[in-house]
């Protein structure tokens, strides 16, 4: 019997608490990590495996399944443990006997009656990993999927999308870690103050930049950066937070060429944009806008109003209701700005939340378009005669995204509207929707219509 590694351990307890939580595994990799003893190395391999299988899973049961007369064959312990071990033989090519010897000791760890089994099927399929993705990517659209651990339905949505080039670079892409960006806030820091800080512990920060001009606040950070004395201690008085650089991109989007004497924000959840937004406007105009949060859960509206005291950040009113009928909340009032940061599929965070593509399906991408067009179409009942109304997702179908504004416009509460240029820095379109690559931004998408 070998001897289980430690960070194949802790894989398999992140990936088991994630299924039974219904957890996103980075999540829940974070809070074990934070308390566990493990080596940086084995801390390093156990994030690799966990985040791997949680990106992989679905290509994973597939070939697990190909070798059990039924796939209820094994219970759900035992398949996490056989997935963590077919991840490394199908996708960072380890040697047999150190994938399969261990695979079939994480599987006795859980279930010593299931070893048996383990060994047969992960043996099969090292056997046979030379023919992995079992076809011609290049011909075969489920070959396609299965070499970078894609959902055929997405797969085909991409190539679509991008062409079978462009798809390619976006799965590489999304298969990658995600690079850290940090926002300054300037209700509490300068840039200046913040990058000192930094280089003061042997911290760079890198500004950056859209289409060659900068974006205010935004800063590249080695991923190291977080677990620095001056990163606690920024965090700890709401001078930076972590956010895409896209996302920061969206808030200052969001954001009027003049000072609106109002503002609303839709789907203000945890109220990263909402930090953000008060952030952008105190650069712009030297104060903050008068900010009323809508979301749809309460639990989130006490966080928004806890992170809101942290950062500096003030706030008219956080109203707690279904954004897509207002009136008992608003009644007729109006705002010369309004956000909408519409629930979507999120599939151009994939980085950050790998597991989404599979559990994600068709039906639920069109349900998410129809609820964003409810959601703009109610928010435009509130934008004033000459005020600006923004829409944003994190996610790359033209169905949530092109396909909900070009109904709004077409519909009756889009009347009156027009869509204007979404100026970002460096980029002038009517959207803004940067390519997910390696080593950059998400993918988030935004516009910006007029009330006329």
């Amino acid at each position: 019997m070998s001897r289980l590694s430690p960070a194949r351990v802790m894989a398999l307890r992140v990936t088991a608490a994630a299924r039974e939580r219904d957890a996103f595994v980075g999540e829940v990799l974070d809070g074990q990590l934070s308390r566990s003893t493990l080596s940086p190395e084995d801390r390093a391999f156990a994030r690799a495996l966990a985040l791997g299988v949680a990106t992989t899973w679905g290509t994973l049961d597939e070939a697990i399944n190909k070798h059990l007369r039924s796939p209820n064959d094994v219970k759900p312990d035992v398949r996490d443990a056989l997935r963590i071990s077919v991840y490394e033989i199908l996708f960072l090519h380890k040697e047999d006997h150190a994938a399969v010897d261990q695979g079939v000791e994480l599987v006795r760890s859980v279930t010593p009656k299931a070893a048996g089994l383990a060994n047969a099927v992960l043996r099969k399929i090292s056997t046979g990993r030379a023919n992995f993705p079992y076809g011609n990517p290049k011909t075969d659209m489920a070959a396609f999927a299965r070499l970078y651990g894609f959902p055929q339905w997405i797969t085909r949505e991409l190539v679509d999308l991008y062409g079978h080039a462009g798809a390619e670079e976006f799965m590489k892409a999304s298969n990658m870690p995600a690079p850290l960006f940090v926002a300054v806030n300037a209700l509490k820091a300068t840039d200046t103050s913040v990058v000192e800080a930094f280089v003061a512990e042997g911290v760079n920060l890198t500004p950056v930049h859209f289409g060659g001009a900068p974006l205010a606040g935004c800063f590249r950070a080695p991923s190291a950066a977080v677990a620095t004395n001056t990163a606690r201690d920024l965090f700890a008085n709401g001078s930076i937070l972590v956010s895409d650089a896209a996302a920061q991109a969206v808030a200052q989007i969001a954001l009027p060429a003049t000072k609106p004497s109002s503002m609303l924000e839709i789907g203000s959840g945890r109220g990263t944009k909402t930090i953000l937004l008060q952030s952008g406007a105190h650069r712009r105009w030297g104060s903050q806008v008068a900010l009323t949060c809508v979301d749809s859960f309460d639990f989130k509206a006490n966080l928004l109003n806890t992170r809101a005291a942290t950062y500096g950040v003030q706030l008219a009113d956080v109203i707690s209701a279904d954004a897509r009928n207002l009136s008992a909340q608003l009644g007729s009032k109006q705002f010369e700005a309004v956000f909408v940061d519409a629930p979507c599929s999120g599939l151009g965070t994939l980085r950050r939340h790998p597991e989404i593509r599979w559990k994600l399906t068709r039906d639920k991408v069109g349900s998410l378009s129809n609820r964003g067009f409810a959601l703009l179409s109610e928010a435009a009942r509130y934008a004033a005669p000459g005020g600006q109304l923004t829409y944003s997702t994190c996610t790359i179908t033209r169905e949530e995204n092109e396909l909900v504004i070009k109904e709004f416009l077409e519909s009756k509460a889009g009347q009156g509207f027009t869509l204007v240029p979404t100026p970002s820095p460096g980029i002038s379109d009517y959207y803004f929707k940067p390519a997910l690559v390696s080593n950059g931004c998400d993918a988030h998408f935004a516009c910006r219509l007029k009330r006329v």
